[in-house]
């Protein structure tokens, strides 16, 4: 079985980082080794970095391709792919399509597309089409009135690795100031003052009637199918408690420090967004992943809605928060691969899967030029 062999890299395994030889076969990788090797034929990287392929828990990439402008809804194969090259090009070797269920708009944008996506996911991948692995997020809107109906119709679908539960009614949770939820309201178009007010008004009666029994409906559901579960946007302690409770492992971008704080104390995973960390701040006004990577109190980046965001983020962890670049990398591959089950991938070790990527810096800015989707070139 042909080898690749890999000199001269600057290689980060879980634990340390050295220069060093990699060496894949079969798709996964036989051996790791400090200092050089004269074998010929192997790749000299030149002093580039070598880490393992990136794990994305929740990306909302494909519904920007999916719908590029306003009341724009692209062909889906098309998104997919182009969302997939994407991932490929930010080193993302393992994606969760993260897709919106519950319909909150009657008949908006994300009722049109929920649907479609998870069927191009499907028929591309069987079509052979898509560079790095994809897999399933479903993203529960716990005050949508449909959604145990949506839930129950995907709780079974073959790529579903996560499910998590949310709630995005104004004046709460991720929107707790009201003119920012206002200004995100009206990206599709504006509202006059009787309009907003109105909006407002159905999305909080569509919580009290809906929320409480949507949520315990999917947390019931993903338990019965030992789906892991993430909750969303904690805010106050109480809802960290609540999730803890419920068996939840997974606190998805908390808003607070103390909802972060209590996170950890509960022993959850702590989510935060890239862009967050790479623009200085949340764009919701929230806590910045920044203060919570000085208080030791995140464990994953997601890329949300820039997948480069991913990879820039592990190495501002190390530049400006001080961690370690083993620690930081580990927030982009092997923590959110451990935290959903992944355990063939998501570090540098004998015997896992060679999902890797090669990186250069260009001045403090980390370019992807080269990945591998166990063993073979995705980009």
């Amino acid at each position: 079985m042909k080898q690749k062999i890999i000199r001269n890299a600057r290689i980060v395994t879980a634990d340390e980082e050295f220069t060093g030889c990699l060496v894949v076969e079969g798709g996964l990788i036989r051996s790791i080794d400090r200092g050089d090797t004269s074998v010929t034929g192997a790749e000299n990287w030149a002093g580039d970095w070598l880490l393992p392929g990136l794990v994305e828990l929740h990306t909302d990439n494909l519904e920007k391709h999916l719908v590029p402008r306003p009341g724009v809804l692209w062909n889906a194969h098309s998104a997919t792919v182009m969302h997939d090259a994407l991932c490929a090009a930010a080193g993302i070797i393992t994606v969760l399509d993260s897709v919106v269920i519950g319909d909150m708009d009657q008949g908006g944008t994300r009722s049109q597309t929920q649907h479609v996506s998870i069927e191009a996911l499907h028929e591309c991948r069987a079509e052979g089409l898509l560079r790095v692995e994809h897999l399933l997020h479903l993203r529960c809107e716990v005050s949508a009135p449909d959604i145990v109906e949506v839930f129950e119709h995907y709780a079974d679908d073959s790529l579903l690795e996560l499910v998590s539960v949310m709630d995005h009614t104004p004046g709460q949770r991720q929107w707790r100031d009201l003119s920012k939820y206002r200004r995100y309201a009206e990206r599709y178009g504006s509202f006059n003052d009787a309009e907003y007010d109105a909006l407002v008004q159905e999305r909080r009666e569509h919580q009290e009637r809906f929320a409480i029994p949507n949520r315990a409906a999917v947390i019931a559901g993903s338990r019965a199918r030992a789906l892991p579960v993430a909750s969303h946007d904690d805010t106050e302690v109480a809802h960290v408690e609540q999730a803890s409770q419920e068996g939840i492992a997974i606190s998805e971008f908390p808003t607070t420090v103390a909802a972060a704080r209590a996170a950890r104390a509960a022993g959850m995973g702590i989510v935060m967004g890239g862009p967050n960390l790479v623009k200085g701040g949340s764009h919701s006004g929230n806590v910045s992943a920044a203060e919570l990577a000085q208080l030791d109190l995140l464990d994953i980046f997601s890329s949300d809605y820039v997948p480069a965001s991913l990879l820039q983020s592990a190495f501002l962890l190390r530049d400006t928060a001080g961690w370690g670049l083993p620690k930081a990398v580990n927030t982009v591959t092997r923590n959110p691969a451990r935290a959903i089950g992944l355990t063939d991938r998501g570090e540098l070790a004998p015997g896992l899967r060679a999902d890797l990527i090669r990186v250069r810096m260009s001045g403090d800015m980390p370019i992807v030029r080269a990945a591998w989707h166990q063993g073979v070139r995705a980009f």
